[in-house]
């Protein structure tokens, strides 16, 4: 029982400092924001798939 109280709190550890490093970057893309419809954008990257499903 021990040993899986040790991993959660291993686990517990992990994602604090994962989450403390994450604040302290900041965002990875400021001014990114989700497209307005339209354009040419078709979300593959521009190629056409055909018929494709």
């Amino acid at each position: 029982m021990s040993v899986l109280a040790g991993f959660v709190l291993l686990l517990v550890v992990v994602f604090v400092v994962a989450y403390a490093v994450g604040r302290q970057a900041g965002p990875v893309a400021p001014g990114l924001t989700p497209g307005r419809g339209g354009g040419a954008s078709s979300g593959a990257g521009g190629h056409d798939m055909g018929g494709m499903r």
